[in-house]
């Protein structure tokens, strides 16, 4: 995660990364294939107006293209199952991770500039969750 776009330009070490996935009130989710870790989503359960909160979500270079991005959102919307929302940052130079929000059906909920680093947004966006 920390060797690659968006995290090298938003200028988070490892240690940021490894920090941030061992808080306690964290959830994380990993993908793997034949027991190879692909990716990973971090789950704040209620990060947003007690709404669950999608606080990172990374996936291998080799792996980005192949849905496993897709398949980590669907397990991290069906995870807490009495949510009724979800939430995600995206940075506003992160065109294809936002494209892959929208074409999951999240929409943009407001802009934060400036929020990580000088002359980047951070889009919060926003996806109602349909329950059975």
């Amino acid at each position: 995660m920390a060797s690659t776009d968006p995290w090298v330009t938003l200028g988070r070490s490892f240690e940021d990364c490894l920090a941030r996935c061992r808080r306690a009130e964290y959830v994380v989710l990993v993908a793997r294939r034949a027991g190879q870790a692909l990716g990973f989503v971090l789950l704040h359960p209620s990060g947003v107006a007690g709404s669950p909160y999608i606080a990172s979500i990374a996936t291998a270079e080799d792996a980005r293209g192949s849905g496993v991005g897709s398949a980590l959102l669907a397990h991290a919307e069906q995870y807490f199952p009495e949510a009724r929302h979800i939430f995600l940052c995206v940075s506003s130079f992160n065109t294809r991770a936002r494209q892959l929000y929208e074409r999951r059906g999240y929409i943009a909920a407001g802009e934060l500039k400036d929020y990580v680093i000088e002359g980047a947004s951070e889009i919060l966006m926003h996806k109602r969750l349909v329950r059975p």
